[in-house]
């Protein structure tokens, strides 16, 4: 793990107790999830799903590879998208480089691609906004990880999917252009990285 990023992660791993015995209970379902799949010499795929899928569910996806990294975790593959199409948005980028991540900043179009490193050995994860169902996601035998309410209602059905599991954060969009926008977007970034540690570091 690239030593900036596995430094980050080691600060947050003492944080555990400020997670809720509520969140608790939802995060452990992801934990058990990964665990049944593991005991059975399958893979675990997961799927983080919010609405535009441009800031939380990328955070979701980004964290779970780095997550299982820490932990070495194997066979385990995270993905994310959206109930509609925008772009993998690039305050939610700037964040993630900020916790260690290096990232191939893009050149502008509409839904631009990025390609987010976690270590020196593996290839990058190609980040882009797309629909849950994207061919480039599992179309069956997947958990499906709710980021938001907005999607959670929206997707009353996920079709094919073994378990739904909603873990909802508040969208830092709201401060995008303001004085609070990098505050807020690491705020965010933080909260999903430190939840989704605690997801793997209970993995059995």
């Amino acid at each position: 793990m690239l030593p900036a990023l596995n430094q980050y992660c080691k600060s947050l791993v003492n944080d555990f107790s400020s997670i809720s015995d509520e969140r608790k209970f939802f995060l452990e379902k992801i934990s058990n999830y990964i665990s049944e799949k593991s005991a059975s010499g399958t893979t675990a795929n997961l799927i983080y799903i919010c609405t535009h899928n441009s800031r939380r569910s990328q955070f979701g996806q980004v964290w779970a590879k780095a997550a299982a990294n820490f932990y070495n975790i194997r066979n385990v593959f995270s993905f994310s998208g959206g109930t509609e199409v925008t772009a993998f948005h690039k305050n939610a980028a700037n964040a993630l480089i900020r916790c260690g991540f290096h990232i191939e900043r893009p050149e502008n179009n509409e839904n631009p691609v990025f390609y987010v490193t976690y270590d020196d050995e593996s290839f990058p994860e190609m980040c882009f906004s797309k629909k849950y169902d994207h061919v480039d996601n599992p179309p069956n035998y997947f958990l499906a990880i709710l980021t938001c309410s907005e999607a959670d209602g929206a997707c009353p059905t996920i079709h094919n999917a073994d378990l739904r599991v909603a873990t909802t954060y508040e969208d830092p969009k709201a401060f995008d252009g303001t004085n609070l926008q990098d505050t807020k977007y690491d705020e965010r970034c933080k909260q999903i990285a430190l939840e989704t540690l605690y997801v793997f570091s209970k993995v059995k």
